[in-house]
């Protein structure tokens, strides 16, 4: 065997490591988190882009949502590449056991960005709400035109927003609907909604000044969710890299002439670390997230 060839053999390894440890990075950062909901809103009235961005934005967000689906099976995916690298089928295994944990992760993960986005929604309800009751239209109809007009597919009240705009535009109780629909995980915001309602159809309280300090309260709330995340970002940010160490390790050691992977995936030794450290890793990442988990509460 010729020395270049030994080298590329020698390479190939190391170019494994390097691709492995850039996708879990960019997955644990959350790569997909850029949004082009923006481009997409009206500015003055006018559509932000024209009809063929909008049919490429259709597109682009349909490959996202395929590509999304599989995120799942990329620890599968990484696992065949170091199992070919390797030479063992150990890689391959723990890559189809890592496939239900990384789904559970990204649902978890679009879960939360749905509960932040239905947040971000109810805020401006409140908001477009006040708007439209000063400008002189009726409580039901203020309501109706504010749905329309703040709800999107990725917030909204979910399955019980035609029932608030059916109440809101034919004469319903429309407090109880929003109370209802404040049953949505990151709409708890509308449960002061259906009460400054009540209050204002049975006392005769002003409801745009409700909605007005209700909107207040709830920006207050996103500004300290804001900024309590903020303060943890260290922490999260000192778990993702901890996590990569041993990664970083295997690369360094195959940089510098070693196997390390042979030796964990062929000897009872190599087996015996392997294992250990999968352990530790896995209860510094619980211990890590406890203690975010406590700085949240």
């Amino acid at each position: 065997m010729s020395a270049g060839t030994v080298g590329v053999a020698g390479s190939a390894p190391v170019l494994a490591g390097v691709l492995c440890a850039g996708a879990a990075a960019w997955m644990l950062a959350g790569g997909d988190q850029v949004s082009r909901r923006a481009r997409l809103l009206p500015i003055g009235g006018a559509p932000a882009v024209s009809a063929g961005s909008a049919r490429r934005e259709r597109l682009l967000i349909a490959v996202r949502v395929r590509a999304a689906r599989w995120r799942e099976w990329s620890g599968a995916g990484v696992g065949v590449l170091v199992a070919l690298f390797g030479g063992s089928v150990l890689p391959l295994a723990l890559g189809a056991a890592s496939v239900p944990l990384l789904r559970k992760w990204l649902r978890g993960r679009d879960r939360e960005r749905s509960r932040e986005a239905r947040a971000a929604d109810v805020m401006a309800l409140c908001g477009v709400t006040v708007g439209e009751l000063r400008a002189g239209a009726q409580p039901g109809r203020a309501l109706g035109a504010a749905l329309r007009r703040t709800t999107t597919g990725t917030g909204g009240l979910g399955a019980v927003e035609a029932g608030v705009l059916a109440a809101a535009a034919f004469g319903g109780d429309v407090a109880l609907a929003l109370r209802e629909a404040s049953r949505e995980p990151g709409a708890e915001g509308l449960a002061g909604m259906a009460a400054c309602w009540r209050v204002s159809v049975d006392g005769g309280a002003g409801l745009a000044a409700g909605l007005d300090r209700l909107e207040g309260a709830l920006r207050a709330e996103r500004d300290r969710e804001e900024s309590l995340r903020a303060q943890l970002a260290g922490a999260r940010s000192t778990a993702v890299v901890l996590a990569l160490l041993p990664l970083v390790g295997l690369v360094i050691g195959t940089g510098l002439g070693a196997d390390p992977l042979a030796v964990l995936l062929h000897t009872p030794m190599g087996w015996g670390c392997l294992v250990a450290g999968a352990v530790l890793e896995a209860l510094g990442m619980l211990w890590c997230r406890r203690i975010v988990r406590a700085g949240e509460r």
